[in-house]
C-alpha cells in the first residue's frame, strides 16, 4: 500500500510539472513576421575571464572610465551568432534567454518591451554607432518581445552565450506575455 502512493504521488508530480509546461507553450505568444537565422554556433569548455582597464593605463590628459569584464562559467557553454529580421509588424513574440544577449541593431528601428510593459525604442541611423541593446536572460526574471512598428524591415546581430546543450535546442524558450502586458504580441 506504501509503494503504491509512493509511486501515485511521483506520477502526479510528474503530470503536473508537464501539465505545467504545456499550460505555458500553449499561452506562449509567437513569432509573427520574423526570421531568425544562426550564423554560427560554437561550444566552449568552462572558463573563467577577468579583463581590467582603468584610467591608469590612459595617456596624460585623455578622458576614460574604469572597465571591468569578468565572464565565469561552471561546465561547458554554447555561443550563438544569430541574424534577425522583422517585417513591418513583426515580433519575436515574448521569450527569454537561459542565459545573456549582446544584440546590435543593424538597420530600421525596433521598440523591445520588458516585464514591465516600457517600450524601449532603437533606431539605426546610417554614420551613427548603432544602436545596442544587452539582454540578461531568465537568470534575472527577464521576459522581453522585440517588435518592429515601423514600415520598413529591421535587423539585428545577437551574440548569446548559454549552457550547453548537446540537442542546441536551449537557445530560446518562449514565454506568454506577462499579465499587464497582455495587449502587447
Amino acid at each position: 500500500m506504501k509503494r503504491g502512493l509512493t509511486w501515485l504521488t511521483l506520477l502526479s508530480v510528474a503530470l503536473a510539472t508537464i501539465g505545467l509546461y504545456y499550460a505555458r507553450t500553449a499561452r506562449a505568444t509567437p513569432a509573427n513576421l520574423f526570421k531568425g537565422t544562426t550564423i554560427a554556433v560554437g561550444t566552449f569548455d568552462e572558463f573563467d575571464v577577468f579583463n581590467q582597464f582603468s584610467n591608469n593605463d590612459l595617456p596624460s590628459g585623455f578622458p576614460g572610465n574604469v572597465w571591468i569584464s569578468l565572464q565565469k562559467t561552471k561546465g561547458p557553454s554554447d555561443l550563438y551568432v544569430q541574424s534577425n529580421t522583422w517585417q513591418p509588424g513583426g515580433s519575436s513574440g515574448w521569450h527569454t534567454h537561459p542565459g545573456h544577449s549582446l544584440i546590435i541593431i543593424t538597420s530600421g528601428t525596433v521598440t523591445e518591451y520588458e516585464n514591465d510593459c516600457t517600450p524601449h525604442v532603437y533606431a539605426f541611423v546610417p554614420g551613427q554607432p548603432a544602436p545596442t541593446l544587452v539582454d540578461p536572460g531568465q537568470a534575472h526574471g527577464h521576459v522581453h518581445i522585440i517588435r518592429n512598428e515601423g514600415t520598413v524591415p529591421a535587423t539585428s546581430i545577437a551574440v548569446q552565450l548559454v549552457p550547453y546543450d548537446p540537442n542546441k535546442l536551449n537557445r530560446r524558450i518562449d514565454m506568454p506575455a506577462p499579465g499587464a502586458c497582455s495587449n502587447i504580441n
